[in-house]
């Protein structure tokens, strides 16, 4: 049985599938033979195209368009370029890559209670949003009274850190008497597909030796390593990169994620002789290659666990009556996902966030959305720099080394101490905008440090090459014009 209906082609540039009008006038040759060639069915004629046969004429021209447009899908996800789900999973084997699973958010939590009662792991907290968090260990209330305890939340992915006082005690132990955030991680969504094929591509190089990118390849193929970057100083002196000194002769390599003594077997297998190390982590690597007996050689390598950079986002959009009532967190969530599963501008150490990449997915949320602007920010481009302490919500400033500190500037500081969303309310006392006394949107204590006000007025954001971008939702301050 012959047909009249073009068959998709395989060539140079694979499988190419005949256009739909192509499709439809094969169809309709079809059934017009079929039927003596006296139907009144015209593939140029719309009218035609409206009786009964023309229904069928363009349901099966559908069918067939369906399933050309599934293998030009299946033929394009040979390409690492652009595969995507279980496909990219398959081309990541090849390699002996696994995609990095989400991770829940994780907090570091005070338990208070009486001496000797144990804490079993799986004991249940929760926040004020309802989110279940489950401890990931046991422990035992010293005398102090006072234990900390690690909490991951029930569910993957990015949640907001809780404050200080937003956290209760779900299943009771008796004893066991009150709870208190201290500090926590923001979970991730399971690593996006640009963010795992930009993973693969740095990963070939691993089987080369002596060059940077062999480096990178060995550090990204450890378990556990979320993101690596690598640079040198080729020359006899120090020298300043991305934010960063280096030795004279030396390599950098900075690295989230995996555990110390892999990466720093990784980077050793790799790095040319005679290097200089840099970094504030050091690890012993022993050569226990074949010809050397115990005590083996071993030597000393270095490399950096970058700190982590929140970053801030202002959002402004128009109100109009479509405008939902929970706009504010549909927004934050939005943003929160796109910057964990990376994308067109993964933000990793070293890179550059801009906010024009978060337009889309703001924008993709509804017709309601309507923007105005969206800033960006954070401590490396702060509106203030300086020394101060905070008790409950009395922000106390002893020194300022540069800039004005302001009315609606989040404070942030080196170590993340701060709870996440912390904004300056009002200044009380003092020089005005200087040493004095503020007030700030949420309570906690931070012993006297170096801090940030920054305000978000940024289109970019250039991260270091010894800092990660971070976020929280509660940095992400949305406004409602209008």
């Amino acid at each position: 049985m012959t047909t009249n209906v073009p068959a998709p082609t395989f060539g140079p540039n694979g499988f190419i599938a005949p256009t739909e009008a192509a499709i439809l006038s094969g169809v309709c040759a079809d059934i017009q033979e079929a039927f003596g060639g006296t139907l009144n069915l015209d593939p140029s004629n719309s009218e035609s195209l409206t009786t009964p046969q023309g229904q069928i004429a363009t349901s099966e021209t559908a069918i067939i368009g369906n399933v050309n447009d599934t293998f030009v899908n299946l033929t394009n996800m040979v390409n690492p370029a652009f595969a995507s789900g279980r496909w990219q999973d398959a081309i990541g084997n090849i390699y002996f890559m696994q995609r990095l699973p989400g991770q829940p958010t994780t907090l570091q939590i005070a338990c208070v209670g009486l001496a000797g009662v144990v804490i079993p792991v799986g004991s249940i907290i929760q926040d004020t949003s309802g989110n279940p968090y489950f401890s990931t260990g046991a422990a035992t209330i010293p005398v102090s009274g006072t234990v900390t305890v690690s909490f991951a939340a029930q569910n993957l992915g990015p949640t907001a850190v809780p404050g200080t006082n937003d956290v209760s005690i779900y299943q009771a132990i008796p004893g066991w008497d009150s709870v208190t955030c201290t500090g926590g991680e923001e979970g991730s969504n399971v690593e996006g597909r640009a963010a795992f094929e930009a993973r693969r591509a740095a990963s070939v190089a691993v089987n080369s030796i002596g060059s940077l990118p062999s480096i990178l390849g060995a550090v990204l193929s450890v378990a556990g390593v979320l993101d690596a970057y690598v640079t040198e100083n080729d020359t006899g002196s120090p020298a300043t990169k991305g934010g960063v000194s280096l030795a004279a002769n030396s390599i950098y390599v900075a690295v989230v994620g995996g555990q110390d003594i892999a990466v720093a077997q990784a980077i050793w297998s790799k790095k040319a002789p005679g290097c200089v190390y840099n970094g504030n982590t050091t690890v012993t690597v022993q050569d226990t290659s074949k010809g050397y007996s115990p005590p083996y050689p071993s030597y000393a390598v270095s490399f950096e666990r970058p700190s982590p950079l929140p970053i801030l986002f202002a959002v402004s959009i128009a109100t109009n009556s479509n405008v939902p009532s929970t706009a504010v967190s549909q927004i934050q969530q939005a943003i929160v996902a796109a910057f964990a599963a990376g994308g067109a501008a993964p933000a990793s150490i070293g890179s550059t966030v801009y906010a024009s990449s978060y337009y889309g997915v703001v924008a993709a949320l509804g017709s309601w959305v309507q923007i105005i602007s969206i800033f960006v920010g954070s401590a490396n481009d702060a509106d203030a720099s300086f020394t101060a302490a905070i008790s409950g919500t009395t922000l106390t400033v002893s020194a300022v080394a540069s800039g004005t500190l302001a009315v609606g500037q989040t404070v942030l500081d080196a170590g993340g101490t701060i709870l996440p969303g912390t904004t300056i309310s009002s200044q009380s006392s003092g020089t005005p905008g200087g040493v004095g006394v503020y007030v700030v949107s949420q309570s906690q204590t931070v012993a006297s440090e170096s801090m940030f006000g920054v305000l978000p007025a940024g289109n970019t954001v250039t991260t270091d090459i010894d800092q990660i971008p971070t976020i929280s939702a509660n940095n992400i301050a949305v406004t409602i014009v209008g």
